[in-house]
């Protein structure tokens, strides 16, 4: 619930700034769905970096990271890939 609440108070604040600044509000739908995106991919570039930095492959740096599961959430079929390694996994 915390983190709801939390969005919705940086929402009342930018929407307190965009009045401030006579911006229109909202965006139109497109540019906003755009910008959100960017802001998902923004949040993943530090720890993927981080990976890249270490020496990882950029798919294993995306994989170590969560990034993929991040900013696609969970992807059609991929519940079912992992399901298929958590055995596998147990038995090594």
């Amino acid at each position: 619930m915390k983190p709801y609440l939390i969005s919705l108070a940086v929402g009342v604040l930018v929407g307190v700034i965009y009045s401030l600044l006579n911006v229109r509000s909202p965006a139109p739908p497109v540019v906003a769905i755009v910008g959100l995106l960017g802001m998902l991919i923004g949040e993943q570039l530090v720890p993927v970096g981080k990976q890249l930095l270490s020496g990882s492959a950029f798919t294993a740096a995306c994989d170590r990271s969560q990034a993929t599961d991040h900013v696609f959430g969970q992807l059609p079929g991929r519940q079912a890939m992992q399901q298929t390694k958590a055995p596998e996994e147990k038995r090594s």
